[in-house]
């Protein structure tokens, strides 16, 4: 089961929008959001973040104690002297999310691909959590069989 770490998240984006602007730069130490979904397929759980326009080079991704961050930064892109800017609305600066994993995730085997602007990352399901069969054995010793 994956749960989300930061409540207040879609508060910040709001505020930044109305008085910082849609693009206003984010900072290490007060990253942009990023959009995410998640949903589990089978014995795994897919979340896919977008990052359109970041550089695979530019995402920094790790997991500490079943939490999972996510950490990129999107560049302004490179233009010449002669350049003049009409519309900038594309967010820049650093996008960041954290996930906490719970017990029933296997953070050790989490997969990760990169395509389109996309992140997405695959957790399975930890073998301890998985359902699984009992076997029942019986004994048929002192039972007896009852007439009617």
């Amino acid at each position: 089961m994956l749960i989300r770490t930061d409540p207040f998240r879609e508060l910040d984006r709001l505020t930044q929008q109305f008085f910082g602007g849609a693009n206003s730069p984010g900072t290490w130490t007060r990253p942009n959001p990023m959009p995410m979904d998640a949903y589990r397929d089978g014995d795994q759980y897919v979340v896919a973040f977008d990052l359109p326009g970041v550089a695979a080079d530019a995402i920094d991704l790790d997991v500490e104690r079943n939490v999972l961050t996510v950490k990129a930064e999107r560049r302004p892109p490179e233009v010449g002297e002669d350049v003049e800017m009409q519309v900038s609305e594309r967010p820049l600066g650093v996008f960041s999310r954290q996930v906490l994993l719970g017990d029933t995730l296997d953070p050790e085997r989490v997969e990760a691909s990169y395509d389109g602007g996309v992140l997405t990352l695959r957790i399975p399901i930890a073998e301890q959590a998985k359902p699984r069969k009992i076997a029942i054995t019986a004994t048929d010793a002192g039972h007896k069989q009852i007439d009617a």
